[in-house]
């Protein structure tokens, strides 16, 4: 019989106040529950934990059962681009305002942190999205966006001008400050600040929304998760490809970004009363009353 202890790796957001004492909580907590806690490399740079265990994003992907990010949407994301290749559940305990991701307020992190982990929870599965970069028939580079791929003008810039292709067939030729292609996870994020649709996490769809398009015809589209789509860059100047906000270089004139589905998932693990509707009526302020 194994009597291994199952591990759960810690990724913190740095300089958020009273953060040490909350994480030297969830250590505490899990060690008394049996568990191997281990600290996420770049968070124990930022906090000094002394007897901790620190372990890169590879070796939590190869060795852990879970992961909880204490922080925000941004923390959620960055460690879910790491961890979405090895399947790692991820639970989010929010440290400021309630988050899409990080859905659990800090004073119940302790009894949501237990349910969960005992096996009460929902389980919920995101899909990402992966793109690269051609130039002259060249990838010059690729990325995965738990959220959206971003083709954005310069500061200064006048408006990039673009033609979209899905599967082969040409949609349209485009001139914008860029185009936001999302997941429905990012459905919520920039896209909905430029227009887009709000998309739920279960369907099977990527959102293509227009940053202030120059005709007003051009308006979102959701096409279906298995499409590739092809973006040409035919003008504008500084235009920027961004996964998640994390910008990759500037783009030249003839480059063809690829996005597509990707084939790694992000699982989130909720707690059991944890609903969809629920998060979107906190966050944008709809109204409560049913009647």
């Amino acid at each position: 019989m194994n009597s291994t202890p199952a591990t759960i790796a810690l990724v913190v957001r740095p300089n958020t106040d009273g953060i040490e004492a909350r994480l030297a909580g969830v250590v505490e907590f899990l060690r008394s529950a049996g568990y191997r806690v281990v600290l996420e490399a770049d968070t124990a740079s930022h906090l000094g934990q002394a007897g901790l265990e620190v372990a890169t994003a590879e070796q939590i992907g190869h060795s852990a059962s879970a992961a909880v990010v204490m922080g925000g949407d941004g923390t959620m994301l960055g460690i879910a681009r790491q961890l979405a290749p090895y399947g790692v559940p991820l639970i989010g305990i929010n440290q400021g305002r309630l988050g899409f991701m990080t859905d659990i307020p800090i004073e119940q992190m302790l009894p949501a942190l237990g349910a969960i982990l005992s096996g009460k929870a929902k389980k919920e599965k995101r899909t990402l999205l992966q793109g690269r970069v051609e130039r002259a028939g060249q990838v010059m580079g690729q990325g995965l966006a738990v959220n959206d791929v971003v083709l954005a003008r310069g500061a200064g810039a006048g408006m990039v001008e673009l033609a979209v292709t899905v599967d082969g067939q040409f949609m349209y030729r485009q001139r914008s400050d860029g185009l936001i292609i999302t997941t429905p996870t990012g459905s919520t994020a920039y896209a909905l600040s430029a227009g887009g649709a709000l998309l739920h996490p279960a369907l099977g769809g990527i959102g293509l929304v227009p940053i202030a398009p120059h005709a007003l015809s051009n308006r979102p589209i959701v096409v279906p998760d298995s499409s590739e789509i092809a973006v040409e860059i035919l003008g504008g100047r500084d235009t920027t490809l961004n996964f998640d906000f994390q910008t990759f270089e500037n783009l030249q004139h003839g480059d063809r970004i690829i996005v597509e589905r990707s084939p790694h998932t992000v699982t989130f693990l909720h707690p059991e009363d944890w609903n969809y509707y629920h998060t979107l009526r906190e966050k944008l302020h709809w109204n409560e009353s049913r009647h």
